[in-house]
């Protein structure tokens, strides 16, 4: 088969895509959850409603953008390897519109989250003030949002130009409009390349100021006397591992739905499950780095978030934790074989996400609440209704966009071969 060949089938394979499935469990779940987080407001507790819509609003745009933080870093590192999956990765671009959508919403449980508004923390200043915390934290969700876009549009163009022609008359005229002049060219393609290459280490730096902000802002100051410099990097490296499990879950469904098995063999597999298992070990690094520190200086106004969470009710849910991030991922993913099995592969990456998520609600919770974890249909209606809304954007992005691009393809089997 020839290049050219070889490209046009990569093109058909990515541009009519399965996305009924998403879209309609998607809409589903959507309702669903909606109608669980309209229902808990107007009753008795909605206080629980708010609690559950912050715990899953920090995990689903968490890792929305670590997916795409997952993209930068490998244009950084020039990983042509990921070529194949990258696009499976930026596809949660679409999900950060309606992440903005849900901050806004957030605030408006402001006097149920945060308990600074009733109860001024002097020693904070104005720094924890609503008018101060919203736009503050507003600006950092819109300049993370805004670069990740234009970084994920930018490395499209060329897979756009190519399949311009080739598409229904709406999706061209979503391409004609999002290619912005660009012609297909080798000048044109230089400056896509070298746009690519600065966003990539813009939009890390970016993210890491600036979900330290709001790892400070919506966890933090819900205990507004504990301090630590480490948790922002502890929330921010999360969600980057919960981008990386997340696109091994949706390479492993894409491979299987668009019959990739050519093109994502065993060497797709054993690379992101290196990435996963180093960054669950650095996870817990960064946890005991913290826990550490604040175990020496044994001063109350520190010690008391840690150990709140690690005792009494909670020390259950603290061990699950730890169980389903670090120690069952490390044991399962130190092997090659379990590492390339496509099985195997998925459900120790699903545990490592799930554990997140329950590590979010740990974070959260406890300083909201003076009663021990509480698992019903608030905490679960609300979630379905997170992942039913993440599930509609992907599909609608799926839907329009080329998920496979034979030029980041053709590079990574050039590497692979050699």
């Amino acid at each position: 088969m020839t290049t050219a060949e070889q490209r046009l089938e990569i093109y058909k394979r990515g541009l009519n895509v399965p996305t009924q499935g998403l879209l309609v469990a998607g809409a589903v779940l959507a309702v669903v959850g909606i109608a669980v987080f309209v229902m808990l407001l107007l009753g008795d507790d909605p206080g629980r409603a708010w609690r559950m819509f912050l715990v899953d609003f920090l995990f689903f745009t968490g890792f929305s953008v670590g997916a795409i933080i997952f993209v930068a870093t490998q244009k950084i590192a020039k990983g042509h390897w990921s070529g194949p999956i990258i696009r499976f990765a930026e596809a949660t671009v679409a999900f950060l519109p309606i992440s903005l959508v849900c901050f806004l919403v957030l605030f408006l449980g402001k006097h149920y989250l945060f308990p600074w508004i009733e109860h001024p923390t002097p020693a904070r200043g104005n720094w924890l003030t609503v008018s101060w915390v919203f736009w503050r934290d507003l600006l950092a969700l819109l300049s993370v949002f805004v670069v990740s876009a234009a970084f994920v549009l930018t490395d499209m163009k060329p897979d756009m130009y190519e399949l311009k022609d080739h598409v229904s008359d709406r999706r061209r005229r979503v391409f004609e409009r999002l290619l912005g002049g660009y012609d297909g060219s080798e000048e044109a393609l230089a400056k896509v390349e070298h746009r690519v290459h600065w966003l990539a280490p813009l939009l890390c730096i970016l993210y890491a100021y600036m979900f330290t902000v709001l790892g400070f802002d919506l966890i933090m100051s819900l205990a507004p006397y504990w301090l630590s410099n480490l948790f922002g990097a502890f929330f921010f490296m999360g969600a980057f591992l919960t981008g990386l499990t997340m696109l091994a879950m949706m390479m492993v469904y894409w491979r299987k739905q668009l019959n990739l098995e050519d093109v994502i063999d065993v060497h797709d597999f054993h690379d992101l499950g290196k990435l996963i298992f180093g960054f669950s070990i650095f996870w817990t690094y960064l946890m005991f780095s913290q826990f550490l520190v604040i175990w020496y200086g044994n001063l109350p106004e520190e010690t008391s978030f840690p150990f709140y969470r690690f005792w009494g009710e909670w020390r259950a849910l603290a061990i699950t934790v730890g169980l389903m991030v670090f120690l069952i991922p490390f044991w399962g993913l130190i092997w090659v074989k379990s590492k390339i099995t496509p099985f195997t592969f998925t459900l120790f990456a699903a545990i490592s996400f799930v554990g997140v998520w329950l590590e979010r609600y740990l974070l959260v919770q406890p300083s909201l609440i003076e009663h021990g974890p509480e698992f019903g249909l608030p905490e679960f209606g609300i979630t379905l209704g997170f992942l039913g809304l993440f599930l509609l954007a992907y599909g609608m992005f799926a839907r329009t966009f080329p998920m496979l691009s034979p030029r980041l393809t053709a590079k990574a089997m050039v590497v692979t071969h050699h």
